[in-house]
C-alpha cells in the first residue's frame, strides 16, 4: 500500500490493535503495509452505543499505526466516495488497508476482459451517454414522460454495454459515480443522481481499467485479488464461439499468465457452474474460489428455512465449494431480545465446514435512518451509524466470517486491525 495524500484522510487516526493500553502493538502489524484510515471510523466509534465494545475501540484508536488486511476487501475499490471500478478508486482502497481487491470482470465486443460490476452498467457508470458512443448502446436515452400534473409516466432509460463496443472505445470512457435520474429529460440530468450520502467530488477524473491493469495495479499496491465473473447479459457463446467456459478461463489464465500464485486470487461467481468448472479445471484456483449467494432471487432461499437450501450447505461441500459469500442480512437474525445474532443459515453453513465472506458494508446509505437491503434482517435493532461497527463485530467474532467486503475499506481495516486479525 502507498500511503494516503487524500484531503478525507488529512485527520488520518494513528492507530491499531485490541491491546490492553501500555502493550506493544501486534507483532504482525509491523510486516503489514501501513493504512491511512481518515476520521470515519473513530467517527462510527463515536456513534455506537455506550458499552465495552465501544470503549475497547476507542482505546484502540489512540494506539499506534493501522496496517492492511485481509479481512478488508475492497468492494469494487472504494465506491462509496469513488467512483467504482477506477483506477482512484482501487487506489483508495489500498490505501486504506483494503489486503483484497476486487475487480468484477466482464467482456468487451472484441471479447477483452474490463472492470465493471455489470456487463450493461456502462449507462450509469460511466460518461459514454454523453459520447459519441452512446449511438451503439444497446438503448439509447429516451428521456422520462410526464403527465399533465407533473407525475412520472415513464422513467427516463438506456442500456448501454462493454460488448457494444471494442476495448479501444471503452477505454475513452470516464468513469462516475453509478447513478442516474428516472426523472430526467436531457443527457446531462439523466447522468446524475448520486444519492446525497455518496459524493460527486472525486467523479471527474474515474479511469477505467481492464483486468489485466487491475492485476498490474493491484499487484504494485500490495494487495490481492478477487476477480468476479459477471453474468453475462449477452446469449452465450457468444459471438459464435466465446463459450462460458473459454470465459472464465480466460480470467484465470490473466492471473497464471501474471505470475501471480493462486493462493492470492480469490475467483468469484454467482453461478455454481462457475465455482464448479474451476473446481475440475483450476483446482489451485478453486481451493479459495468464492460462491457468491443469490438463491434468494433466483430459488426462494430463506435464511431460517434450512428446507429452502438447495444445494444444502454439505452438499456444496461435498461439490468442493470452500468459501460460500451471502449479504449481511442472510447471516443476521434478532433473538428474542432484539439482540443481533448469527442466523440458521449461518450456523449450519459454518458447521458443515464453508467458510464465509459478507457482503457489503456500508453499502445502503446512512444506519441512521435504519439501513436497506443489507441489513434487512436485524433492522429492528439499527438506528446509528455507529452500529455498522456492531454488526461488524458479530460478523466477525460469532458468525467468523473470514472476511468482509467493504464500500469505505477504512472501517474494515480500523475493526480487523484493532482485533488482531489478518
Amino acid at each position: 500500500m502507498i500511503r494516503s495524500t487524500l484531503g478525507l484522510a488529512a485527520l488520518a487516526l494513528s492507530t491499531a490493535c485490541a491491546a490492553a493500553p501500555g502493550t506493544s502493538a501486534p507483532a504482525d502489524a509491523l510486516s503489514k503495509p501501513r493504512a491511512d484510515l481518515g476520521p470515519r471510523p473513530a467517527f462510527l466509534v463515536d456513534e455506537m452505543r455506550d458499552g465495552a465494545l465501544k470503549t475497547q475501540l476507542q482505546q484502540c484508536s489512540k494506539r499506534g499505526s493501522f496496517s492492511a488486511r485481509d479481512f478488508s476487501i475492497g468492494h469494487r475499490g472504494a465506491p462509496l466516495q469513488f467512483p467504482e471500478h477506477t483506477r482512484e478508486s482501487y487506489i483508495a482502497a489500498a490505501r486504506m488497508g483494503a489486503g483484497i481487491v476486487e475487480c468484477d470482470v466482464t467482456f468487451t465486443k472484441d471479447k477483452e476482459l474490463v472492470c465493471r460490476h455489470a456487463q450493461n452498467d456502462l449507462h450509469t457508470t460511466t460518461n459514454i451517454l454523453a459520447t459519441p458512443l452512446a449511438a451503439k448502446c444497446t438503448k439509447t436515452f429516451t428521456p422520462a414522460s410526464f403527465d399533465a400534473a407533473g407525475n412520472l409516466v415513464t422513467p427516463a432509460a438506456a442500456e448501454c454495454r462493454t460488448s457494444d463496443i471494442t476495448l479501444a472505445e471503452f477505454k475513452t470512457l470516464r468513469g462516475k459515480m453509478d447513478a442516474s435520474n428516472p426523472r430526467a429529460r436531457t443527457v446531462q440530468e439523466y447522468l446524475g443522481g448520486t444519492a446525497n450520502w455518496r459524493t460527486d467530488l472525486y467523479s471527474h477524473s474515474g479511469t477505467l481499467m481492464t483486468h489485466d491493469e487491475s492485476i498490474a495495479l493491484i499487484r504494485s499496491l500490495g494487495a490481492k485479488f478477487t476477480p468476479e465473473l459477471k453474468a453475462p447479459e449477452v446469449a452465450m457463446p457468444f459471438d459464435g464461439d466465446y463459450t462460458q467456459e473459454k470465459y472464465a478461463s480466460q480470467m484465470l489464465r490473466a492471473y497464471k499468465d501474471a505470475g501471480i500464485p493462486a493462493r492470492d486470487v480469490f475467483a468469484q461467481s454467482f453461478s455454481l457452474a462457475d465455482i464448479l468448472y474451476w473446481v475440475r479445471t483450476e483446482p489451485e484456483f478453486a481451493a479459495q474460489a468464492v460462491y457468491l449467494e443469490d438463491r434468494y432471487e433466483t430459488s426462494g432461499l430463506h435464511p431460517a428455512k434450512p428446507e429452502t437450501w438447495k444445494p444444502t450447505m454439505a452438499e456444496l461441500k461435498a461439490q468442493g465449494v470452500k468459501i460460500l459469500a451471502p449479504p449481511i442480512a442472510m447471516m443476521l437474525a434478532l433473538n428474542d431480545k432484539r439482540e443481533i445474532v448469527p442466523s440458521e443459515y449461518a450456523k449450519a453453513a459454518k458447521a458443515a465446514g464453508l467458510d464465509l465472506i459478507g457482503w457489503s458494508l456500508e453499502r445502503d446509505g446512512p444506519l441512521d435512518r435504519g439501513g436497506g437491503f443489507y441489513h434487512k434482517s436485524i433492522k429492528a435493532a439499527i438506528d446509528r451509524d455507529g452500529d455498522t461497527l456492531t454488526v461488524l463485530d458479530v460478523l466477525a467474532q460469532q458468525v467468523g466470517v473470514r472476511g468482509m467486503f467493504s464500500d469505505w475499506p477504512a472501517t474494515t481495516t480500523f475493526y480487523a486491525s484493532c482485533m488482531g486479525m489478518k
